[in-house]
């Protein structure tokens, strides 16, 4: 605990013109007793830095899960989920949070590709997708976060600039884990040895490839084919530019040993092919088709609500939906108005 000189009530003026030499001894303690708390905070603070920093001198944090909590009447469960892949809406964050501590204990830098996700494990790897441009790029989730009502990540300003949506502050995006990158990561921060993307990306390239196998051997004959009269040579035209999609890692034999701490994140921006989606506000999903039809009564004053029904893993769900909706928003303004009555788990779906 902190002390300080507030935390001691001042000693009452004394009638006469000295001090009572017990009173003379009481200061002297207490000024000792200040002086040495001081010396020990500022020992074991600077300790902590020590033992938390990464070979470049930047915090290093550690690894983390964390238990469920929550957030303005919503409940989150933070976990393992190595087949995460989710679509909504994207913001950023940047000056108000530049140089303050992240929920694994890292320094946030809004420089940095970084961002905060409500439930995925900290440190993980993800690729997100600007479904609106086609721009892909790998970050690192180092934070928790975003709590705005209908955001499923808050990106760092520098990675929000890198996808291309600083200036209108939000976009739809498509958000993946990488297993094998976050598998890595994590195993390097339970060993004290936390890295960034640069280091995690060398150290995948160095991963053992499987060789092809071998192409099956045909017996191939050479003749003369006789030109056909009136025919054109035509010259082959080049073959299409298929634009590249970042994949994870092989990983089986990769390991947190290979890697080395770097001072920042890489930025890697890939271009792929814009997506066309639309945009929902999905109040609930039922497998009870008679629940979910008495939500759609409930909501229709808000506005045109439909179910759309969808099989997952052999279980049919009735979603209860609104839209689509034109803008972002658009989507805020029916979330908020949802949630208003008594749907605090309502989110915005992108598809």
């Amino acid at each position: 605990m902190k002390l300080s000189i507030s935390s001691f009530s001042a000693p009452g003026r004394i009638k006469g013109t000295l001090m009572k030499p017990l009173a003379t001894l009481s200061l002297v303690a207490l000024a000792v007793l200040l002086s040495a708390c001081a010396e020990t905070e500022f020992v074991v603070h600077t300790a902590k830095q020590i033992n938390n920093a990464a070979s470049d001198g930047q915090q290093a944090g550690r690894y983390k899960v964390g238990s469920p909590y929550e957030i303005n009447g919503v409940w989150y469960y933070p976990q393992v989920d190595y087949g995460y892949e989710e679509t909504g809406i994207a913001s950023w964050y940047g000056p108000n949070f530049h140089n303050k501590m992240t929920a694994n204990g890292e320094i946030f830098d809004q420089n940095d590709v970084t961002a905060a996700h409500r439930t995925l494990p900290l440190p993980s790897v993800v690729r997100v997708t600007n479904l609106e441009n086609g721009r892909a790029l790998v970050v690192r989730v180092n934070d928790r976060g975003p709590f705005a009502h209908g955001r499923i990540i808050d990106m760092s300003r520098r990675s929000a600039q890198l996808l291309g949506f600083e200036r209108q502050g939000t976009a739809k995006v498509r958000v993946e884990i990488l297993p094998e990158e976050s598998r890595l990561m994590a195993e390097a921060y339970k060993n004290g040895r936390p890295v960034r993307l640069a280091s995690l990306n060398a150290a995948s390239s160095k991963l053992p490839v499987p060789a092809p196998a071998a192409a099956p051997s045909v017996p191939v004959s050479k003749g003369t084919v006789s030109a056909i009269p009136g025919a054109v040579t035509l010259t082959p035209p080049p073959a299409p530019v298929t634009p590249a999609v970042a994949s994870s890692s092989p990983a089986a034999q990769g390991s947190a040993a290979d890697l080395t701490p770097q001072s920042a994140d890489a930025p890697s921006v890939i271009q792929t092919v814009p997506e066309k989606t639309e945009i929902f506000v999905q109040a609930g999903a039922f497998t009870n088709a008679t629940n979910a039809d008495k939500l759609t009564q409930i909501l229709a004053s808000v506005g045109p609500v439909v179910i759309s029904p969808r099989e997952v893993k052999g279980r049919y769900f009735y979603r209860v939906r609104l839209g689509p909706l034109g803008t972002v928003e658009e989507a805020d303004r029916v979330l908020e108005a949802v949630i208003g009555r008594g749907y605090p788990a309502a989110r915005v779906i992108v598809e």
